[in-house]
């Protein structure tokens, strides 16, 4: 993680009390390194716009089309925008192609999820060596215990019924977030793991007809075939100098957010004809609020 822009967070935190929290909650190496069992293909997309077929069946969405990230409320898109991404809990816009973004490898952060998943699935936080939860301190999200086949198949069905409420709300795709988690577990998760984990997601999410997407997390580039990736989610892609690893492990299917208006600039110049780059406010906040940015190149 590179703290603190790998991902934006507002997103993640908005929905208030007890039952937005619960909500909210939680969500490879090669085939021969993982005991867990490659993702299925099968199913197909279910909105708008004009996404790219594929061999799986899914939709992919339409490589360097306008984007908007809408994880801090959603808000009628910019008239050139086709493709959105909101937060699960929230309805797809119509007409565009509909990313749906869960938080799939950590806790929502404050004491009602914490609270929830004691209560619920204690056994699938990760914990230290003292018996207490692993925590990402930036943000106060506990961690997600995938460090084993028989904890990554039970989180699945946990994360599965939340990738069966994109679909049925008529999403095209999931952004499952925080893939890069194990780089914040003190040594006790591997990227063998987020690999893994993530290829479970993959199978569950092309079984419900939907795309999935690599959220950041350059260190498993190489393995996006093997977890079934169809697309990536960026953030600051510029900022970190990986847009071309992106670009060309994807062909053109990256969304690149960037928040800083010297990055954006750099990212239109330099990748705005092969990329969809667009320019947020750190807050990723509706129209209409202060503070509001969009931008598209």
């Amino acid at each position: 993680m590179k703290w603190p822009t790998t991902k934006n967070r507002l997103g993640q935190t908005l929905r208030a009390g007890v039952g937005g929290v619960l909500l909210l909650a939680a969500l490879g190496p090669l085939a021969a390194c993982s005991s867990d069992a490659p993702a299925g293909r099968d199913g197909s997309g279910t909105s708008a716009g004009r996404p790219s077929g594929s061999a799986d069946g899914v939709r992919r969405p339409p490589a360097d089309t306008a984007f908007d990230y809408q994880l801090g409320g959603p808000y009628r898109p910019p008239a050139k925008v086709r493709a959105v991404a909101r937060d699960r809990t929230a309805d797809p816009a119509p007409g565009r192609y509909n990313i749906c973004y869960v938080n799939a490898f950590q806790a929502q952060p404050g004491k009602e999820a914490a609270r929830w998943w004691q209560r619920e699935h204690p056994e699938l936080l990760l914990r230290g060596e003292d018996g207490r939860t692993v925590v990402d301190e930036d943000w106060q999200e506990p961690l997600l215990d995938i460090s084993t086949k028989a904890k990554r198949s039970a989180l699945a069905e946990v994360v599965g019924e939340w990738i069966e409420g994109c679909a049925r709300d008529g999403f095209d795709a999931v952004e499952p977030d925080n893939l890069d988690s194990y780089e914040r577990s003190d040594g006790l998760l591997t990227a063998d793991d987020a690999a893994s984990f993530a290829r479970l997601l993959a199978r569950r999410s092309h079984e419900e007809g939907l795309a999935i997407a690599q959220k950041n997390t350059t260190d498993l580039l190489d393995r996006r075939h093997t977890i079934g990736f169809d697309f990536a989610v960026t953030e600051e892609c510029a900022r970190y100098q990986e847009c071309r690893a992106f670009e060309e492990a994807y062909e053109g299917r990256v969304f690149d957010i960037e928040y800083e208006t010297e990055d954006f600039t750099a990212a239109c110049r330099s990748w705005g004809k092969e990329l969809s780059v667009t320019l947020r406010d750190r807050d990723v906040r509706p129209e209409g609020e202060a503070g509001y940015v969009y931008r598209h190149c």
